[in-house]
């Protein structure tokens, strides 16, 4: 009797995702599918189990997260121009703001990482926990529907929505197509040219085009900074 309150604090400390969701009375179907949102590429690298990595659920968690925030932001009254709700969407998902959400909610606990992304502090990096962020909204769309996605983000995005925004977010991707369709109706794209660096602290490169002609370069250490660098860096060129 004496190991039973050690095996006691042992459980408290080893909780789990499923214990989180249980809390939140949040129902799930596919248990192999909402993990899969937690485990990064490093993981994958040093663990055979585990096939995949979250970026496929990043993609399908980004276009559930643009959605539902379009939907939040066009029924607030007073409506908001176009343009406002542009700019505060790209204020409200944009890396630091998801990073944060996913601190809130204590998600990055439930992260899964290689050891050498541990050792140099992936579970704190915002490009990390912002993608994660995104995969778990993109897993429990799939598993549960729309439903489950608006218990989440009315919990740490609807509050964000009244707060003071800061002013260095600017969301120059949406700035550059915004200002090519005004002179044409054709849309921008971005491709990565380059990636060096450590696997665990990889800097990324990108080029966006118009057709064939690059209009802007940019680096970043995740994929979305550095399609932001380059949608700078385009926009900075065409408007002088």
């Amino acid at each position: 009797h004496w190991n039973m309150p050690v095996i006691l604090i042992e459980r408290s400390i080893m909780d789990t995702i499923f214990d989180w969701l249980d809390k939140k009375h949040l129902k799930y179907n596919d248990k192999k599918l909402i993990e899969e949102a937690f485990i990064h590429s490093s993981y994958v690298n040093e663990n055979k189990l585990y096939k995949h990595d979250n970026e496929r659920l990043e993609f399908m968690g980004d276009a559930v997260l643009q959605l539902w925030s379009t939907r939040k932001l066009f029924s607030l009254e007073p409506a908001l121009s176009e343009g406002q709700m542009t700019t505060l969407r790209a204020q409200l998902v944009c890396e630091e703001a998801l990073a944060a959400y996913n601190r809130q909610l204590g998600l990055w606990h439930y992260l899964r990482l290689g050891v050498g992304e541990e050792k140099t502090g992936g579970r704190h990096r915002d490009s990390i926990l912002a993608d994660m962020f995104e995969a778990f909204l993109g897993a429990m769309y799939l598993d549960q529907g729309m439903d489950a996605v608006d218990v989440i983000l009315e919990e740490v995005l609807t509050p964000a929505i009244s707060r003071p925004k800061s002013e260095k977010v600017i969301d120059y991707k949406t700035k550059l197509q915004e200002y090519v369709q005004g002179d044409t109706r054709k849309n921008v794209h971005y491709e990565t040219v380059h990636i060096s660096g450590p696997s665990n602290k990889p800097e990324f490169e990108v080029i966006v085009l118009l057709d064939d002609i690059i209009l802007g370069r940019g680096k970043g250490l995740s994929k979305k900074r550095a399609e932001q660098m380059a949608a700078k860096d385009a926009f900075e060129k065409m408007v002088k």
